[in-house]
């Protein structure tokens, strides 16, 4: 099978495989130490969104419900494997509501979820337009959350090139409108950092209510990016659901 530009593996015939959405502005390669830190017979799926990294020259998608419906159709034959979805932040919030499309189509559904660094969908965030800030305040946003390099935030000419997928990403979650639907009978890990300030413990809580199972959850040390800072302690939690 002809691999997707959506999906950034080797792997063929795996016994689990995990599909791993990154946060606004992150790309695949977030991903590219993962496969060693799980076990083998889990194929690590990091997915490349339109705009981002290896895909620089597509347009972004900056709404959830134009970028579901491309994400199912490029997924699709990836399905008859079991599949678990991890997501950080943005991420999270696409894998979540990927699983509730596929269950709306009566696709396969993932059999575990990792939502990592992302209050509960149906908490209500104050109303915010990052994304339409002209560009000094928006980088200076970016700055603020700590998540993109501070070279990267430097340089001009690179930032120009990355404005137009940060942006669209940014709108994407800024606009996100929850709809209430019956809870998934897909069990739920929910991971978070114990320095956080995007995310209380609280609101990492309230993702009970979207499934019928009682949630795990776990608190790593760091802030909102302890994904990288902790990232041994985050796939080993992980891979503890392999084992």
């Amino acid at each position: 099978m002809q691999r997707s530009p959506w999906i950034v593996s080797r792997q063929t015939y795996p016994k689990n495989r995990l599909f791993c959405f990154p946060y606004a502005g992150g790309g695949a390669s977030i991903y590219r130490l993962w496969p060693q830190a799980l076990p083998p017979e889990v194929e690590v799926c990091p997915i490349q969104l339109p705009g981002h990294e290896t895909r620089i020259g597509e347009e972004p998608i900056d709404r959830l419900q134009a970028l579901l419906p491309a994400l199912v159709q490029a997924l699709n034959p990836y399905l008859h494997e079991p599949f678990q979805i991890f997501g950080h932040s943005m991420g999270a919030l696409i894998g979540f509501e990927l699983t509730r499309q596929l269950r709306r189509q009566h696709l396969p559904t993932p059999t575990y979820l990792f939502m990592s660094g992302h209050q509960a969908p149906q908490i209500s965030r104050p109303a915010t337009r990052t994304w339409q800030k002209p560009d000094a305040e928006f980088i200076q946003s970016l700055k603020n959350m700590g998540g993109t390099p501070d070279t990267v935030l430097q340089n001009a000419e690179l930032m120009q090139l990355l404005l137009p997928t940060l942006r669209a990403d940014f709108a994407l979650n800024e606009t996100y409108q929850y709809q209430a639907e019956e809870p998934l009978t897909i069990p739920i890990t929910v991971f978070g950092g114990s320095e956080d300030k995007e995310v209380d413990p609280t609101e990492l809580k309230a993702w009970q209510e979207q499934t019928i199972y009682p949630i795990v959850q776990r608190i790593f040390p760091g802030n909102h990016f302890y994904l990288h800072t902790h990232q041994s302690l985050l796939t080993q939690a992980i891979a503890s659901y392999y084992h």
